[in-house]
């Protein structure tokens, strides 16, 4: 009869992914992230030097707020970007904060009494569902390797100490001699 087949053939995404082809656009991708980074940095200097040229008198206090905003806004892009470099993801956490505290920007800036009712409600609307969205982020569960905390630390309470590695191996009446007990603080 037939030879069962003891593994089967790679897909073409797996070959590709292990392919230089990939890892070479990953640095390439990594490279434009971080001229993003730098980029972004210089924007922030030319905005702080702004902002501290508008501190002088006289004071225009609406477009101080402004800046101080735009300031706090291109912070948090530039946090996301240092994540998405250390990490490979994009954080959904930060993403959110950028855009509330991006509408909040505009509506301090326009002013609460001069914008539309519409437009009002529709930032209001926005910023549930971004409450929502930070909210639902909480419950997601980990699809990111260092994202777990819960993992490292159950992972450590997994890993056999020396001496109960060498109990188990002297004591082959162990059901299961490559498993160790926990004790919990009680001592349980």
């Amino acid at each position: 009869m037939h030879d069962p087949l003891t593994s089967s053939p790679p897909n073409w995404y797996e070959q590709l992914k292990q392919n230089r082809i990939v890892r070479a656009l990953e640095t390439i991708q990594d490279l434009f992230i971080i001229s993003l980074c730098v980029g972004l940095f210089a924007l922030m200097a030319i905005q702080l030097r702004e902002m501290f040229l508008e501190l002088l008198p006289p004071l225009d206090f609406p477009g101080v707020t402004s800046d101080i905003l735009f300031l706090l806004i291109l912070v948090e892009l530039f946090r996301l970007l240092i994540i998405y470099l250390q990490e490979q993801r994009v954080s959904i956490g930060v993403a959110v904060e950028v855009s509330i505290v991006s509408v909040l920007r505009e509506v301090i800036v326009r002013g609460v009494l001069e914008t539309s009712w519409i437009q009002i409600l529709a930032a209001c609307a926005f910023l549930m569902v971004m409450a929502a969205l930070l909210i639902v982020r909480v419950y997601l569960p980990p699809t990111f390797d260092g994202v777990d905390p819960e993992k490292r630390l159950s992972w450590q309470y997994k890993q056999p100490t020396m001496s109960q590695v060498a109990d188990s191996k002297n004591n082959p009446l162990t059901p299961y001699p490559n498993t160790t007990v926990v004790a919990d603080k009680r001592g349980h």
